[in-house]
C-alpha cells in the first residue's frame, strides 16, 4: 500500500478513461471484468471523469463497483466538462460537478476529487475552498490537482491539504521532474502520474499510425505523427533490448521505472483488457537497481514530438 497524502492506495491504479472513449471502441462487459479483477489483484484506485465518454465512463465505474464499493478509493475529476473544454474553478461550477458526478457514480461521496485542469481565470483559492467545503459536508474525502505548476500546488495547499496531483509521467514525459515532483515531495503530495506508458507507445504494440483506429485521439498527437513515429520507436526497440534480459515486457520495464520515481508515486496505467492488466500489475513488483534505472533512461535520450497539441499544452503544469 502507499500513502497519497493521508489517502491509503494500493502501489498502482487503474486508468477507466479508455473504456468509454480516445483509444477505441470498447465493451461494457469487457471493461467492467476488468475493474473486478484490479479489485481481485488489489488495485484499488480507480480514475475516472466527468468529461470522459460524456459522463459515460463515471456510469460505467458506477456500475462495476456498486457492489464493491468498499474496496475502492474512487478518484474522479471535474473542469473540463464544457462542451469547448475550456477549464473552469468557479465555487459555482464545482459545487454543480461534484453533485453531477456523485449522480453517475452512484455513490454518496468521491474518495479523490480532483480539478482537471487549471482555470487560467479564476484563483485556485477560489476553486479549493468550494472543493474544502464539499470535504467538510462529506461529499469527498481528498482533494486532488490535475495539471498544476509548483506555485499553483503551494497555492492550493495552503488553502486545503492537497493529497495528490495527477500528472503525465512517463520516461518520454518528464516535465514535472525540475520543480513540480520536489515540490510535491516537500509539501507530502503524492504523484498520481497518467499515460506511464506513453499512450500505450512504449509497450511496443503500436507499431504504425496505421494500427489505430480512426477514432484513436492518438492520431491527433505529435508523438504519434508519421514524421516522429519512426525515431521514437528507436526507444521501445532499446527497452525490449533491455526487457529480454530480464524476461518482461518493455511495457513493464517502463512501468517499473515509473515505480521507482518516489515511495508516493501511484501510477495509473489504463487498460480494458485483463490481459493487460495483469501485466501491468506485474511491473509494480519488478525490482531495479541504480544501475538498471540509468540503462532504461539512457533508452530514452531524446523525445520526437509534444506531448499535445498546441493549444491543449497550454493547459498543462499551469
Amino acid at each position: 500500500m502507499t500513502l497519497l497524502g493521508e489517502l491509503q492506495v494500493g502501489k498502482q491504479g487503474l486508468g477507466c478513461m479508455g473504456m468509454s472513449q480516445s483509444y477505441g471502441a470498447g465493451v461494457e462487459g469487457e471493461s467492467i471484468a476488468t475493474i473486478h479483477r484490479a479489485l481481485d489483484l488489489g488495485v484499488t484506485l480507480l480514475d475516472t471523469a466527468d468529461v470522459y465518454g460524456a459522463g459515460a465512463n463515471e456510469e460505467l465505474v458506477g456500475r462495476a463497483i456498486k457492489s464493491r464499493r468498499d474496496q475502492v478509493v474512487l478518484a474522479t475529476k471535474f473542469a473540463l466538462a464544457d462542451p469547448d473544454r475550456r477549464p473552469r474553478g468557479d465555487a459555482g461550477y464545482v459545487k454543480q460537478a461534484v453533485e453531477e458526478s456523485l449522480r453517475r457514480l452512484g455513490t454518496d461521496h468521491i474518495d479523490l476529487y480532483y480539478q482537471h485542469r487549471v482555470d487560467p481565470d479564476v484563483p485556485i483559492e477560489e476553486t479549493v475552498g468550494a472543493m474544502a467545503e464539499l470535504v467538510a459536508e462529506g461529499k469527498v474525502r481528498y482533494l486532488g490537482l490535475s495539471e498544476a505548476s509548483a506555485e499553483t500546488i503551494r497555492r492550493a495547499h495552503a488553502v486545503h491539504p492537497i493529497s495528490a496531483l495527477q500528472s503525465e509521467w512517463s520516461l518520454w514525459t518528464r516535465d514535472i521532474e525540475a520543480e513540480i515532483a520536489p515540490t510535491c515531495r516537500e509539501l507530502g503530495i503524492g504523484i498520481v502520474p497518467f499515460s506511464p506508458l506513453g499512450r500505450g507507445f512504449l509497450t511496443g504494440r503500436v507499431t504504425s499510425v496505421a494500427d489505430l483506429a480512426e477514432d484513436d485521439m492518438r492520431r491527433n498527437l505529435p508523438r504519434f505523427a508519421e514524421e516522429n513515429f519512426a525515431r521514437n520507436t528507436a526507444i521501445v526497440d532499446a527497452l525490449r533490448e533491455l526487457a529480454a534480459e530480464r524476461d518482461v515486457t518493455a511495457g513493464q520495464l517502463a512501468l517499473a521505472w515509473v515505480h521507482h520515481q518516489g515511495e508516493h508515486v501511484v501510477p495509473i496505467p489504463g487498460t480494458k483488457r485483463i490481459k493487460y492488466l495483469e501485466e501491468n500489475v506485474a511491473a509494480a513488483d519488478l525490482e531495479l537497481s541504480a544501475e538498471d534505472l540509468r540503462a532504461i533512461e539512457d533508452a530514452a535520450p531524446t523525445v520526437a514530438g509534444d506531448r499535445y497539441s498546441p493549444e491543449f499544452l497550454k493547459l498543462s503544469n499551469r
